[in-house]
């Protein structure tokens, strides 16, 4: 992650406490808590460190599934080790959160031996125990019951463009039928009743955020276009403004961008926010 990442322009805005008041006190409850899961993947660490480049704002806890992963991302004390698989590890991490980002994901390994001069197709597959039906169909619905349970006020979740068409191909990966499961999921958070919003990025790039023209659909009509790809930046710093902005409070949306430099890099979420219309 590069550093240009850390130079958004936020100015945070300083917080005056009274005089009577003990300033730890008043900034703690005047800054949302917020858990980010799948902290340790690849677009998981650029949102948690987003989220804690704003201290201002935000009290951030991340999930991830073991040491190592917690090791990754800096090893603080708010970073928890649980596994979605399992509903009772997850008590601690959601305890007192407002709101949850989800960014836990089924990834598809691919088979060694695969050759790309001899053409043909590379073949993947599922680690046991991490199938997308475990990861993102129970992984997810445990992680909205916890939530739910521990009286989390908004939940986001970022799944994929694609879950529309039942014969996509990423659902052929390792016979894994990743997008139907996934869809299974945001439709129970649709239905939790809880305030959600659900982000479904085009491909994702490790590409510097912040350079490009955001665009928003929905239905995966943007599949049809030449525009089905935005950086995993970009997707991370719309999670932190999905936080901020009631125009995306119980809605859905697709999220694609323009190439580099044909268009203004999106600088106005709320404006770009309003543009969705639909729920799911």
């Amino acid at each position: 992650l590069s550093h240009t990442h850390t130079h958004t322009c936020h100015t945070p805005i300083p917080i005056k406490p009274s005089a009577d008041d003990d300033e730890t006190t008043m900034t703690d409850s005047a800054r949302t808590t917020v858990l980010v899961t799948g902290a340790g993947g690849r677009t998981g660490k650029i949102v948690y460190e987003k989220l804690k480049q704003r201290a201002d704002k935000f009290i951030v806890r991340g999930l991830v599934r073991s040491e190592a992963s917690k090791a990754k991302i800096g090893g603080d004390e708010d970073v928890y080790i649980g596994d979605i698989t399992k509903a009772d590890t997850l008590g601690p991490a959601f305890s007192g959160v407002d709101v949850l980002i989800i960014l836990t994901s089924a990834a598809p390994q691919m088979k060694p031996g695969f050759d790309p001069s001899k053409g043909g197709r590379p073949e993947f597959y599922y680690e046991e125990g991490a199938y997308p039906e475990q990861v993102d169909w129970i992984g997810q619905k445990n992680q909205i019951d916890a939530a739910k349970e521990a009286g989390v006020k908004h939940i986001i979740l970022v799944g994929s463009m694609g879950g529309t068409d039942i014969n996509h191909p990423l659902n052929s990966f390792g016979n894994g039928k990743i997008l139907i499961w996934k869809r299974k999921s945001e439709q129970y958070l649709a239905d939790s009743g809880i305030t959600y919003t659900l982000i479904r990025p085009g491909g994702l790039l490790d590409k510097d955020g912040g350079l490009r023209e955001l665009l928003i659909g929905k239905d995966d009509e943007l599949l049809a276009t030449d525009t089905k790809t935005v950086p995993r930046s970009d997707v991370a710093e719309v999670c932190v403004q999905a936080i901020l902005h009631d125009e995306v409070k119980n809605k859905a949306f697709d999220l694609t961008s323009k190439p580099e430099g044909v268009a203004p890099p999106t600088t106005d979420f709320k404006a770009l926010f309003s543009q969705v219309t639909a729920s799911f």
